[in-house]
């Protein structure tokens, strides 16, 4: 059958763990649309979750290596102590290791971390070694994002093994030639057309119009920097107007 193959997994004391879903009701957990901050920042987390937009924090080890952070389970797990203190559902977290048996074992110490307010993912490459892990951690009960995708016929094995998440990279189809845009509308057409459950998690978005674009296409679910999250609270006219009701409202208060 190949690399998707369906047969179970070996069993470990891991085997079938229950999934942590978070009990917090503040967060944007009403719509199906699902925004997640890309990032390992804690500035940038503490200035926009609030908001309350934001199902969760996604994160890479090329993220946590630029904001300063660690592959490490102890960083992960202040990752997540801070995160259960704002409204957030959800941390995304990539296994490390280079074979499907080293990412398993990665994936299944970092789902132990999830709490009862702090769901965690664990993320794995769109790779054959990346496949199998993925297949192993979702035995084990462990929720799982596909990364690193790059074109629709991977959306199609993220179906078959039964990820919950599939992430293309919008930006750096572009930057490589791909019609990023194009391709991502029929990752999406194929999960839509699907009796599945897996998600298609845009990521590698460079402004908020791009976003906004995509979901008039049918998407819902994306992943963005602080720099697009700004992008997404800020508009001149809405500042203006803002700015304009407050100063009425200073000539005739009380």
């Amino acid at each position: 059958v190949g690399f998707l193959s369906m047969a179970p997994a070996p069993s470990s004391p891991h085997s079938r763990r229950m999934i942590h879903v978070s009990a917090a009701s503040s967060s944007a957990v009403h719509s199906s649309t699902r925004l997640f901050l890309d990032s390992a920042c804690r500035d940038a987390i503490r200035a926009y979750l609030p908001a309350g937009t934001f199902y969760g924090v996604t994160t890479n080890p090329l993220i946590l290596e630029r904001d300063q952070g660690k592959c490490t389970l102890e960083y992960v797990s202040n990752l997540r102590d801070e995160l259960a203190m704002m409204p957030c559902e959800e941390l995304q977290v990539q296994a490390w290791g280079e074979t499907a048996k080293d990412m398993h074992e990665c994936g299944l110490r970092l789902a132990d971390l999830a709490t009862d307010g702090i769901r965690i993912v664990v993320k794995v490459p769109a790779t054959r070694q990346g496949f199998e892990a993925c297949r192993l951690l979702i035995h084990d009960g462990v929720p799982v994002t596909v990364t690193a995708v790059y074109n629709p016929q991977q959306v199609l094995a993220a179906l078959a093994v039964g990820a919950e998440y599939a992430a293309p990279y919008l930006g750096r189809m572009n930057d490589a030639g791909r019609d990023g845009f194009g391709n991502i509308v029929d990752m999406q057409s194929i999960v839509e057309s699907s009796d599945g459950d897996t998600r298609i998690l845009v990521a590698s978005l460079r402004s908020a119009r791009e976003l906004a674009s995509l979901a008039a296409e049918g998407c819902d679910t994306f992943t963005f920097s602080p720099a697009v999250a700004e992008e997404l609270f800020t508009d001149p006219l809405t500042m203006t107007a803002s700015a304009d009701f407050e100063a009425a409202a200073k000539r005739i208060g009380g």
